[in-house]
């Protein structure tokens, strides 16, 4: 088992109910990957982008910390890039 970290962005303009709709269909998205999710948090409420992602000038991001193997990443991804409430979504290896 790996451990990864996986930091999602999402318009900082969204009213906070959708933005935390997000976040747990997120936190799904890991647990029906396979993976065991140890952590997760936001990491900044309001951040100023220094150019436009899908012309949003803000964003909220969030960080969630998982351990599963290898080959749930890519299940992961794939169910991360349907949601379009996701802006940009990074996963690192610890």
């Amino acid at each position: 088992m790996n451990k990864y970290e996986l930091m999602i962005i999402v318009d900082a303009q969204k009213v906070q109910a959708e933005k935390e709709e997000i976040y747990k269909q997120t936190t799904d998205a890991v647990i029906k990957g396979g993976a065991k999710v140890l952590s997760a948090q936001v990491w900044l409420e309001k951040q100023k982008f220094f150019f436009n992602i899908k012309k949003r000038a803000e964003g909220t991001y969030y960080l969630v910390n998982f351990e599963g193997a290898a080959s749930c990443v890519a299940k992961m991804k794939e169910l991360l890039r349907l949601n379009e409430g996701i802006l940009r979504f990074l996963i690192i290896k610890n």
